[in-house]
């Protein structure tokens, strides 16, 4: 009876342990492959969000002079064409 436990014991350890083993390389894997997406996006020159919306509020304040602008050339020229 006692060495049907320990066979059972060592099954055991031996499930532990390798669900241990599993673990570690999942993490690997997940480690080496966003590496891998890390270096292939940085090679492909994106931007990065923080960039992307700067670059959108720049966009948008310039679109709102060039309107104002456009409303302020548009109010000379009726004024100039009523003189």
């Amino acid at each position: 009876m006692q060495t049907r436990n320990k066979v059972f014991d060592d099954i055991s350890q031996l499930m532990t342990n390798a669900m241990g083993v599993a673990q570690g390389a999942r993490q690997e894997a997940e480690t080496a492959m966003k590496s891998m997406m890390d270096r292939w996006l940085a090679d492909r020159d994106f931007v990065t969000r923080e960039e992307f919306d700067a670059v959108r509020a720049m966009a948008q304040k310039a679109r709102e002079e060039n309107e104002a602008l456009s409303a302020r050339i548009a109010a000379l020229e009726a004024a100039s064409k009523n003189d």
